[in-house]
């Protein structure tokens, strides 16, 4: 009987060792497959724009040009305000001068 215990002890050791060598497997196994779901790390996160298209740079374009024209016209008008401005100016001073001499001779 001690053979047949002998056989059963040396059975049972090596189902021990054949289990632990198998879940050794299985979780490499299984670390493997984890390692396959994550995606992998991007390089940049932030998005990259494109250069502005044909369409833009018109519009661009044409707010610069109705900008300047504008500021054309403004200046214009401001040159016309300060020439009446200018010339309202002259006139009083004459007016105001014809009536200094004529109070003077009073």
């Amino acid at each position: 009987m001690s053979d047949a215990l002998d056989k059963a002890e040396a059975a049972a050791r090596e189902a021990a060792v054949n289990t632990a060598a198998v879940q050794i497997a299985l979780a490499a196994v299984e670390l493997a497959k984890a390692a396959q779901q994550q995606p992998a790390p991007q390089a940049c996160q932030h998005q990259h724009h494109q250069g502005r298209s044909g369409g833009e740079w018109l519009a661009i374009g044409g707010a610069v040009c109705v900008g300047s024209i504008g500021l054309a016209f403004a200046s214009i008008a401001l040159a016309i305000g300060g020439l009446s401005i200018a010339i309202v100016a002259l006139v009083l001073r004459s007016m105001w001068r014809d009536f200094n001499k004529g109070s003077n001779r009073a």
